[in-house]
C-alpha cells in the first residue's frame, strides 16, 4: 500500500505537469512582439514551454523560488526568496514592470503564472522590504488564510492586484496554475493581471484580526482606507478588456488524475472536496470523523474506498518545530484515530511542505504502535508543532525534491 500511496502522487504530478498544461493553451504569436513573462514555483517548465513554442525572438524573462531553477534555451530564469521576499524579489519586479511599460498596444504580453509569485514579484509601496518580510512571515505563522495574507500583499505592491497589467498598454494574456482553494484568478500570485476586488479597508482589518503591529503597513493601509491612495483596479475596469486570464491547471484537475490512478488499481474513489480551508487540526478532525463513519455506518459509502481531498491547511505556529501542514495534519490524524489507523498520505504538489525539505508524510494503521516502540509521544510533537520530526524518525517522511508543480495540497486515505 506504500507504493499504492506514493505513485497515486507522482502519477497525478506526471498527468498535470506544467509544461504540458502551457503548451497545451499558448495564444499564437502577436503581429508586434511578444513579451513572456513566468513567475512561481512552476516557472522553469512553464518557460521551456513558451520556448518552444515562440522560438528565439521571445523577449522577457522568468523568476522562480531557490531551488527551482535549472537550464533554459533563450531567456534568462533568475531566483529569489519564498515564502518571505528578498532583494532579488525587489530586482525581479523592477524589471516586471520595466519590461510591461516598454510594450505598445500593438504588442502581446505573455504571463505564465504558478504558485509562489506573490513572495517572487515584491514592489514595496508604503513599507521597506524589510517590514514586508517581516509581516510576510508573521502572516503565514498566524493562521491567515491565503486569500486573508493576499488582501495584505496587494494594498502593500505597486505590482499586485492588477497593478502589473495597469502598468502596460499591451495586451496580456496571463495562463495561471492555481494553488489556491477554489481558483480564484485574484489570488494566485495576488492576482497582477486580475481585478481586485480587495480593498484597503479589508487588508487593514486582517491586521487588527490577527493582532499584527506594523506601524508603517498599517499607516499606509489607514491612508487607503480614507481615500488618500488609488485602490487597486477593480472588476470593471476598462483596462481588462485587453487582459485574458485563463486558469490552465488546478487541484481538481490533479484529483481527478489521482482518481483515475486509484480506480485503476482497483479501488472505488471519492474525492471529497478541492477546497479544504482551515487549522490543519480541525481538518484532520473532520477527516477521522468520516473514516469512522464509513467503518461504523457504511456512510457516505462503504469500505474499501479510497478517499481524496485538497486545498489549502493552515497552521498556527505554537511551537519550535518543524514540520508543515500536510505532516501536521497527519500527526493530528492519527491522534484522532487512535489504535483504528488507516492509511493515508498528505503532500504539498510542489514538493515542499513548510519549512522542510519533504513534500508530506505517509501514516500507516500501525504508526502509533511503531511510534511507542521507538519511544514517540504523539502529544509532545504536536504541542511543539515537530510533525516532522515525528515521521523522520519512523522513516515515514514523502521527500520528492522541487516537483516545480504547485496545484496545492493532496490527500488520500485508504479505508478498509
Amino acid at each position: 500500500m506504500r507504493q499504492h500511496l506514493t505513485q497515486s502522487l507522482h502519477t497525478a504530478l506526471e498527468a498535470t505537469h506544467p509544461y504540458r498544461l502551457t503548451q497545451a493553451h499558448l495564444p499564437p504569436s502577436a503581429h508586434g512582439r511578444t513579451a513572456l513573462l513566468a513567475v512561481g514555483k512552476a516557472a522553469l517548465p512553464m518557460l521551456a514551454a513558451a520556448e518552444d513554442h515562440y522560438g528565439p525572438t521571445l523577449t522577457g524573462f522568468g523568476v522562480t523560488r531557490d531551488g527551482h531553477g535549472g537550464p533554459t534555451r533563450y531567456l534568462p530564469l533568475y531566483e529569489a526568496g519564498h515564502p518571505t521576499p528578498d532583494a532579488r524579489s525587489l530586482n525581479a519586479a523592477n524589471k516586471a514592470l520595466e519590461l510591461a511599460g516598454r510594450l505598445s498596444p500593438s504588442d502581446h504580453l505573455i504571463l505564465l503564472v504558478s504558485g509562489g509569485g506573490s513572495a517572487l514579484l515584491a514592489a514595496p509601496w508604503g513599507v521597506s522590504l524589510e517590514e514586508k518580510q517581516a509581516l510576510t512571515q508573521a502572516l503565514l505563522a498566524s493562521g491567515a488564510t491565503i486569500q486573508e495574507i493576499n488582501a495584505v500583499r496587494k494594498h502593500l505592491s505597486r505590482i499586485k492586484g492588477g497593478r502589473l497589467a495597469q502598468a502596460t498598454p499591451a495586451h496580456v494574456t496571463a495562463l495561471l496554475l492555481s494553488d489556491v482553494p477554489g481558483d480564484d484568478p485574484s489570488v494566485i500570485a495576488s492576482g497582477p493581471t486580475v481585478p481586485d476586488p480587495s480593498t484597503f479597508q479589508e487588508a487593514l482589518a486582517v491586521l487588527d484580526r490577527y493582532g499584527l503591529d506594523f506601524p508603517s503597513a498599517r499607516r499606509h493601509l489607514e491612508r487607503g482606507a480614507r481615500g488618500a491612495l488609488e485602490e487597486t483596479p477593480k472588476p470593471g475596469d476598462p483596462l481588462f478588456e485587453r487582459v485574458e486570464n485563463r486558469l490552465i491547471g488546478t487541484n481538481q484537475d490533479f484529483l481527478e488524475a489521482a482518481r483515475t490512478y486509484w480506480e485503476g488499481v482497483g479501488y472505488r474513489t471519492l474525492i471529497l472536496s478541492d477546497r479544504f480551508q482551515g487549522e490543519a487540526r480541525e481538518l484532520a478532525r473532520f477527516h477521522a470523523a468520516l473514516v469512522q463513519s464509513i467503518r461504523a455506518h457504511h456512510t457516505p459509502v462503504p469500505p474499501p474506498v479510497v478517499l481524496l481531498s485538497g486545498g489549502e491547511a493552515s497552521v498556527t505556529v505554537r511551537g519550535s518545530g518543524r514540520g508543515g501542514r500536510n505532516q501536521e495534519f497527519l500527526l493530528w490524524l492519527a491522534h484522532f484515530l487512535d489504535e483504528a489507523g488507516v492509511w493515508g498520505i498528505a503532500a504539498d504538489t510542489d514538493g515542499l511542505d513548510g519549512n522542510t525539505e519533504a513534500a508530506g508524510a505517509l501514516l500507516t494503521p500501525h504508526t502509533l504502535a511503531r511510534a511507542r516502540a521507538a519511544g514517540l509521544s504523539v502529544r509532545d510533537h504536536l504541542e511543539r508543532n515537530d510533525a516532522h520530526g515525528f515521521f523522520a524518525a519512523l522513516g515515514d517522511l514523502v521527500v520528492t525534491g522541487p516537483t516545480q508543480n504547485n496545484l496545492n495540497d493532496y490527500r488520500a486515505l485508504v479505508v478498509v
